[in-house]
């Protein structure tokens, strides 16, 4: 949880998830439905399908212990570098290192390291200068835990805490008074602009919603019928043609009422910029399809919501809601 999120947003998601996985046994027998609910808030939904794979592996091959070796839990479904150095130094008090954001960091200073420190070869200096260090050590757990605390709390990104440091009269780049150009980082790509349309079918205090496939940004969760495609978009008459048929690939025929709002939601490498429709059905159709719901209002708090969807699912209930009280 704590890979792409901060502390404080972390720790009522994991005490939650705790009390309804509380052992690797209860959440490799989960549904994936019932891990994503729990998860949901947090993003980035690939880590907690990867953290159930790789859990349901070791139940499965290790009997519900985590291997001790590198290679052997590098093997581990969604376990990389990173994972299997923090899981082999904290729990087995190895002198394998575990270099993430804040490590490299810190090292970034200490040894004033230059070259982005988002290369492969500046991340190997480090954790070679780390596993030196664990290898002289024996408190190994301990170790690995105050550095990533140093990064997080003293080594900071902007203005680190210098005069707090125990390694301050160490560092050079404290030394050369240059530690705020520490670390560099490549120049990373503008996320990629992707038009999305998508469209609200309501009927009968009731909207359409329909599964994301399996693969792919947000696999598996759910979304209001959308289309994209990354800019530049071809002409409106195009898109909107394109969202018609999203709806009628589900047995629902419908035509674009009126434009009703916009929203924009950035991830990693892209940029959603929606544009969403309501739309009327010419022929609304209640029976059920493989991957396609017709959700009430208490239903649409139980389902997983793909990304921005989450937000609009709050806008379209209290469409439905107005809608009920002016008797629609």
């Amino acid at each position: 949880m704590l890979q792409q999120t901060r502390v404080e947003t972390v720790i009522p998601y994991y005490e939650r998830f705790i009390r309804r996985f509380p052992d690797m046994a209860a959440l490799a027998e989960a549904s994936e439905e019932d891990v994503l609910e729990e998860w949901q808030g947090l993003g980035y939904y690939s880590r907690a399908r990867h953290l159930q794979k790789g859990v349901r592996e070791v139940v499965a091959q290790y009997g519900g212990k985590v291997p001790e070796t590198r290679d052997e839990i590098l093997k581990i479904p969604g376990v990389g570098s990173y994972t299997a150095g923090a899981i082999l130094s904290i729990a087995h008090e190895q002198a394998e290192p575990a270099v993430d954001g804040n490590v490299l960091r810190v090292f970034s200073r200490l040894l004033h390291i230059e070259d982005p420190i988002d290369r492969v070869q500046s991340r190997r200096t480090v954790e070679t200068f780390v596993r030196g260090l664990l290898e002289s050590c024996s408190r190994r757990s301990d170790i690995t835990q105050a550095l990533m605390e140093l990064g997080a709390l003293v080594c900071i990104p902007r203005t680190p805490r210098c005069s707090r440091c125990p390694w301050s009269e160490a560092c050079v780049a404290f030394l050369r008074r240059d530690q705020n150009e520490l670390p560099r980082k490549t120049m990373q790509k503008p996320p990629l602009s992707v038009e999305v349309n998508t469209g609200i079918l309501q009927a009968q205090g009731r909207v359409f919603a329909i599964k994301r496939p399996l693969e792919g940004i947000l696999g598996g969760m759910w979304e209001f019928p959308s289309v994209e495609t990354a800019s530049p978009a071809p002409e409106e008459a195009g898109l909107q043609q394109a969202l018609i048929e999203r709806f009628r690939a589900y047995g629902q025929n419908i035509v674009l009422e009126s434009e009703w709002r916009e929203l924009t939601h950035t991830f990693s490498h892209r940029e959603w910029r929606m544009r969403i429709f309501f739309c009327k059905g010419e022929s609304v159709d209640f029976s059920s399809q493989v991957g396609a719901v017709w959700l009430n209002p208490q239903e649409m708090e139980k389902i997983i919501w793909a990304g921005p969807h989450r937000k609009l699912a709050v806008w379209v209930k209290g469409e439905l809601a107005r809608d009920q009280e002016r008797g629609f």
